[in-house]
């Protein structure tokens, strides 16, 4: 397997991280699965994903059909609020995301991994 740094943000009761890790499981990557759900991310790893993704925009990374983003009110909310509320609430997260580097992918659909990963 090759070693490239490869890491993707993963959610094994999504359908497109299960996509993604059949793509990824026939390319012979070496890849480290980050299980946000049980290991929510900190405001300092969602701003590094937003730097990777090179965009200053939470709602990046936010899924809008997701309960908890009516539940906690964060249409129009801050940037702070954003992030915040995705530590304690990371099923609201868009995934997989998958980070190479100082690159960053939401790949929706599984497919969209292939353009930082070169496969």
């Amino acid at each position: 397997m090759t070693k490239r740094n490869i890491t993707v943000w993963f959610n094994a009761v999504c359908s497109k991280c299960r996509g993604l890790r059949e793509i990824l499981d026939s390319s012979g990557l070496d890849v480290e699965f980050r299980f946000y759900l049980e290991s929510p991310p900190s405001i300092g790893e969602l701003e590094g994903i937003l730097d990777a993704l090179g965009s200053d925009n939470p709602m990046l990374l936010v899924r809008e059909k997701d309960p908890a983003f009516k539940e906690l009110n964060l249409e129009g909310a801050s940037r702070e609020a954003i992030l915040s509320a995705l530590t304690v609430r990371p099923s609201m997260l868009q995934r997989p995301i998958v980070v190479q580097g100082d690159a960053a992918v939401i790949a929706r659909p599984p497919e969209k991994a292939l353009e930082i990963l070169g496969v």
